[in-house]
């Protein structure tokens, strides 16, 4: 089995995986790749869905409890508006 941090958990096959609901997915390829950040549209097999999403960055709080992320997104759509 090898882990990586950013991607998929993989485990030399054949590989039987048992579900929350008790499903259970099979696979008899020599090497699967199990998704781990749960993005996959073939969950539990991974589809390098993790690679077109990179994690959320921490967000910078405000005393009035709105993030700056937030309040630079609304500044940056209202200058879009603004004719030169």
């Amino acid at each position: 089995m090898v882990l990586n941090r950013e991607g998929p958990v993989l485990v030399e096959g054949p590989v039987e995986v048992v579900g929350d609901d008790g499903t259970t997915a099979r696979s008899d390829r020599f090497l699967v790749a199990i998704c781990t950040c749960r993005r996959s549209r073939a969950y539990p097999w991974c589809d390098t869905s993790h690679r077109r999403r990179k994690p959320a960055e921490p967000r910078e709080s405000r005393p009035d409890g709105r993030s700056r992320q937030n309040e630079n997104q609304n500044h940056d759509q209202d200058q879009e508006g603004e004719v030169a």
